[in-house]
């Protein structure tokens, strides 16, 4: 297994993946990726095919750093590109973040990623920037197998290729991320939560900028705003906002009794397609842990941010009423939502509504979690934004 994930090998795969190219960018990347190795070796109890797709995923991020770095050097107007006050959507996941993201992505004021683009935001060998079909169709290869593998993630997430979807897959490329979400490492995960990772933030805006410049290649205008949408914001609110200087947050939420056991049920989804032996209750237990002390860091963050820069909105409000909910976030945002974009939302949320996906079956039980679970880790939470 060690040597499946030689770091060495790792990189050497990825140059020459990419003719030869060396330079891999900015960041502490090299010593995340020896401390992941180890911990996959050591922990991961990976399977024969968890083997083979995770090195797959680390080498084809290592290929795109380096594109990315050879068309900043040779492009360095993508690196002027302007992104400075994105409109982020933050909160627990299973709290409504995709349906407003994607109700909200209708809006053309708005620049987003599609998930095909997070997956792979560099053009791959041969493939024109202005034509980007052959990353499209490995990406809906991609979301077929997985689903075609793990049926139950498309009553868990509305997984498809060419939706707006959240930037953690960008994130991830500067592998001081949350590995911890596809596979048990928490001797990485510790090491993680030591480090300062204000360089995650400073790559993610890198991506960013590379695809803004991609998509005005391919005719599309750059939106007044990013809208970005990801929980791992909740670990890093105060690095958002150092590297998005004007950056609005809308946080959403929702009881985490109801929440965690969800968002477990996802985890331990994503952690059976790389092993055989995915532990539901250590997934419980991590995950309410790991949630609740991310819960706890944006909060303090909060207290000393102008009000201004948060508007909080609850799961039931996004449910009962979703157009009221993106009223109130146009209105936060200082944008204008027009009568067109109003008609094509409705229109989505008709198409899209939870009631077209089939039910997520699961229970707390089945991953450790409990009433006393919940208040151990929640309690401060919940007298602020659930009781309250």
């Amino acid at each position: 297994m060690m040597t499946d994930f030689d770091l060495e090998q790792l990189l050497a795969e990825a140059s020459a993946r990419r003719d030869g190219l060396s330079d891999f960018g900015p960041g502490d990347f090299r010593e995340a990726l020896r401390v992941l190795v180890v911990a996959l070796r050591d922990e991961a109890r990976l399977s024969p095919q968890g083997c083979v797709l995770l090195r797959e995923k680390l080498v084809a991020q290592l290929a795109n750093r380096l594109v990315i770095e050879d068309y900043c050097k040779r492009y360095p107007e993508i690196l002027e590109q302007p992104i400075e006050d994105p409109l982020v959507i933050v909160g627990l996941p299973r709290t409504g973040t995709t349906l407003l993201q994607r109700a909200l992505a209708v809006d053309p004021q708005f620049s987003k990623a599609q998930w095909w683009e997070t997956r792979y935001p560099a053009p791959l060998p041969g493939e024109p920037l202005e034509r980007p079909e052959q990353r499209i169709a490995q990406a809906r290869a991609e979301v077929a197998g997985m689903i075609e593998f793990l049926p139950q993630l498309l009553a868990i997430h509305p997984l498809d290729a060419e939706q707006p979807d959240e930037e953690f897959m960008l994130m991830e490329h500067s592998f001081l991320c949350a590995m911890d979400s596809y596979v048990d490492v928490p001797a990485y995960t510790a090491w993680l939560d030591a480090q300062d990772q204000t360089q995650v933030y400073r790559y993610l805006k890198q991506m960013l900028q590379f695809l803004q410049w991609q998509q005005a290649r391919r005719g599309i205008a750059p939106g007044r705003r990013w809208l970005l949408k990801s929980p791992q914001h909740l670990h890093g609110l105060e690095l958002l906002f150092e590297v998005f200087p004007r950056a609005q947050v809308v946080l959403t939420h929702r009881e985490p009794g109801q929440t965690i056991p969800s968002l477990a049920s996802f985890i331990h989804t994503l952690w059976q397609l790389y092993s055989d032996q995915a532990d539901p209750a250590r997934v419980g237990q991590q995950w309410s842990r790991r949630m609740a002390r991310a819960l706890r860091h944006a909060m303090q963050v909060r207290e000393g941010m102008p009000a201004g820069r948060f508007l909080d909105v609850r799961f039931e409000e996004s449910l009962s009423d979703p157009l009221g909910v993106v009223e109130r976030i146009y209105a936060f945002a200082g944008l204008e939502l027009t009568p067109d974009c109003h008609t094509a939302m409705l229109r989505w949320l008709a198409d899209n509504g939870r009631e077209k996906r089939a039910a997520h079956q699961y229970s707390a039980e089945q991953f450790g979690l409990d009433e006393a679970t919940f208040e151990r880790d929640y309690a401060d939470y919940r007298r602020r934004h659930i009781q309250a």
